[in-house]
């Protein structure tokens, strides 16, 4: 299976890139956010937990989120392997991954970290927040701070997968199509 995790700061082009990526490799999206509004739509009893949770302005667990991901992964599919899209986020969360996926022999292959600078992030996302209506990209002082919680949170998980030599960091400055040029590049030699 090619299990790939695409990682990056807010505004680095991990959403744009991963659909192309999910499309020319028959790969399975795997948003934590969109299989949470999904599993609480369907009332499952994950999704009930979660809910309950939210509902009291706690965060989901990472046992909600893996049980999530668990259930995905049971789920019949056509495709020859997933993209994890927003998880993990911290290292406690990729070391849980990485058991789950053990049981099924099918590690992580590749972690791809988009690398953007902090001003060109910034630009990206107040720029979305003109189009997409969301406050919270319009909002400068906001932008920034969730560069720097990524960065003191996230930012850990590329020494975790640079120790296992699964880390491939490609430059998120150039055109989406060269983007995504390198990111297959990095793909195809695991493939």
């Amino acid at each position: 299976m090619l299990n790939i995790v695409l990682f990056g700061p807010p505004g680095s082009g991990k959403g744009t890139q991963a659909e192309s990526i999910i499309r020319n490799y028959n790969l399975l999206h795997l948003s934590t956010g969109d299989m949470l509004r999904a599993e609480i739509a369907a009332q499952t009893k994950l999704g009930l937990e979660a809910k309950t949770l939210m509902d009291r302005g706690e965060l989901v667990p990472d046992s909600v989120v893996i049980g999530m991901i668990e259930n995905r992964l049971d789920a019949p599919s056509q495709t020859v392997g997933f993209v994890f899209d927003g998880f993990p986020r911290t290292v406690k969360q990729a070391e849980a991954l990485d058991a789950l996926l053990a049981t099924r022999k099918a590690p992580i292959r590749l972690v791809l970290s988009l690398v953007v600078g902090e001003e060109e992030l910034t630009r990206r996302i107040i720029a979305r927040g003109k189009t997409s209506g969301r406050a919270d990209d319009q909002n400068e002082e906001i932008v920034k701070n969730r560069v720097v919680e990524y960065r003191n949170k996230t930012e850990p998980l590329a020494k975790y997968y640079a120790a296992q030599g699964k880390l491939k960091e490609v430059k998120g400055e150039a055109r989406v199509e060269e983007v995504l040029a390198d990111l297959c590049k990095e793909i195809d030699a695991v493939k």
